[in-house]
């Protein structure tokens, strides 16, 4: 990525990172009563796609994403703390789904994502763009992962990321070339969700 380490998409852009010793808060299996993998990210994926999920903590949705692309899939897991990607990895150990996902190490300013250019099928980014302090470089990067007809799903929760900074989440999808999906991801009343695609390009 080019741009600044403080790059900010608002003036109400407040960059943070989760710490990664609260990451067991993030898989207590409660949370699936109001938010569920199943029902957030089982229409986007299918057995043998490849997906990139942005900041994984300890797989609350990973889990879900390594079962749903099945054997002849894959799943990128992209975080910035080694803590959580080693937490990570041993739970996917314990259930038997680390072949089917690669883990990398990223830096504040760049994905470490280049050579996946234009071969994802779903990119998920769910309560972290909003944490990063180069937001728009990240989202340029993802948008650059997808094929051509491959989808994005961004979520953002309402108490943590002012709407004026997820429209300019949104927006900056918009300008790498995505185009969102009608009518798709109702975030709800605590977060703020929608799903983006890579059109064909027109001749």
């Amino acid at each position: 990525m080019t741009s600044p380490a403080n790059e900010s998409l608002t003036a109400g852009h407040r960059p943070h990172v989760m710490p990664w010793w609260l990451g067991p808060l993030l898989v207590n299996p409660l949370r699936r009563l109001f938010m569920d993998p199943q029902a957030l990210l089982g229409p986007l994926v299918s057995p043998g796609d490849t997906v990139l999920e942005i900041g994984p903590g300890y797989g609350f949705f990973t889990h879900f994403l390594a079962e749903a692309v099945g054997q002849n899939g894959r799943v990128v897991c992209v975080d910035v703390q080694p803590q959580m990607l080693r937490a990570l990895e041993r739970r996917l150990e314990d259930r038997g789904l680390r072949a089917r996902v690669e883990t990398r190490l990223c830096s504040e300013t760049d994905l470490a994502i280049g050579d996946l250019d234009t071969s994802i099928d779903l990119v998920v980014a769910i309560h972290v763009v909003h944490e990063m302090s180069a937001p728009a470089a990240a989202l340029s990067q993802m948008a650059g992962a997808l094929r051509k007809g491959g989808q994005l799903f961004l979520m953002e929760p309402a108490c943590h990321c002012p709407q004026d900074v997820f429209r300019a989440e949104l927006a900056c999808l918009e300008k790498a070339g995505l185009r969102r999906n009608d009518g798709a991801a109702n975030g709800g009343a605590r977060r703020q969700a929608a799903v983006f695609h890579r059109p064909p390009v027109i001749p």
